[in-house]
């Protein structure tokens, strides 16, 4: 544990954490909420740091939410180390851990949906993980009504998901401000995330492709190749890298996830991109413009 920082308090259930929110309130107190599903990296310590420096206190909820996982995906496997966290927490600043169980989001006879009705949440992740951002907005909707806070925290890396929430808010008039925060990369340019535990030694060293890709589609876009055949050429080369399976390379508009096409690319295009390499599912974005 860091010298000199206590670890974060840690509450369970939702009444806990509300009477500690009316406790600061109380003395006047700007609120922080940083959501994550745990196995925090430097990622999510930005996303903490950035809360400390606009709030008066700040909350992290650790919670793994099975309604944004497939039959087939790894929730059963997703990393967890809360002993870690609260060690990272405590040096990041966080003042108060939210770690509740399945129970307590989704008690006995829960039956509500909160879900954006937009085409962003059918494309690029979502087309290929039906129902995943449907799970993404009820527990998001879920755990902004519990914390009440005025600000919340979302990293850049999964940028659709903040788009979708950004949605979210905006549609249901919710009294919080999202707010995001640059995506926190290794000195090769790979994008932390919790999964990248799942790459062994070879595939590490083949995974900064996916950020150099996107850098060289987005220059090659910009000296005037139409958008659709870069990204082809840019998936192409993910494969012949190694990555056993590109599930996009797009360019897409970074408000509304419409496709772009054409030559000069719009203001506002940016590239997505999600690839498989060994058991990790890597995901990444860029925007075109410089």
């Amino acid at each position: 544990m860091p010298e000199g920082r206590p670890r974060p308090a840690t509450v369970r259930t939702v009444a806990d954490l509300r009477a500690r929110v009316a406790g600061w309130r109380a003395g006047g107190a700007r609120v922080g909420l940083v959501p994550t599903m745990g196995a925090l990296h430097d990622g999510h310590r930005a996303l903490v740091e950035a809360a400390r420096k606009e709030n008066d206190r700040v909350i992290t909820t650790v919670f793994v939410n099975p309604t944004q996982f497939g039959p087939t995906e790894d929730f059963d496997a997703y990393p967890a180390d809360l002993d870690a966290d609260l060690d990272l927490l405590a040096d990041a600043g966080a003042d108060l851990l939210f770690a509740p169980q399945v129970t307590e989001v989704y008690p006995h006879g829960f039956a509500t949906e909160v879900r954006v009705a937009s085409p962003m949440v059918s494309v690029l992740c979502g087309a290929r993980r039906p129902g995943h951002f449907d799970g993404v907005t009820q527990v998001v909707a879920k755990l902004l009504n519990m914390a009440q806070a005025d600000r919340a925290y979302f990293g850049e890396k999964d940028w659709q998901q903040l788009a979708v929430v950004r949605q979210m808010v905006r549609d249901l008039n919710l009294p919080v401000d999202i707010r995001s925060v640059p995506t926190v990369r290794a000195a090769d340019g790979l994008a932390l995330s919790s999964r990248n535990a799942y790459l062994d030694p070879a595939e590490r060293a083949v995974a900064p492709q996916l950020n150099a890709t996107l850098r060289a589609v987005a220059k090659a876009i910009r000296s005037g190749t139409a958008p659709a055949a870069a990204t082809a050429s840019g998936a192409q080369s993910l494969r012949d890298a190694g990555f056993a399976h590109v599930d996009y390379l797009d360019c897409r508009d970074e408000i509304t996830l419409e496709p772009v096409d054409g030559v000069p690319a719009p203001r506002g295009a940016r590239l997505f991109v999600a690839a498989h390499l060994g058991r990790a599912r890597l995901i990444d974005n860029w925007p075109v413009a410089d």
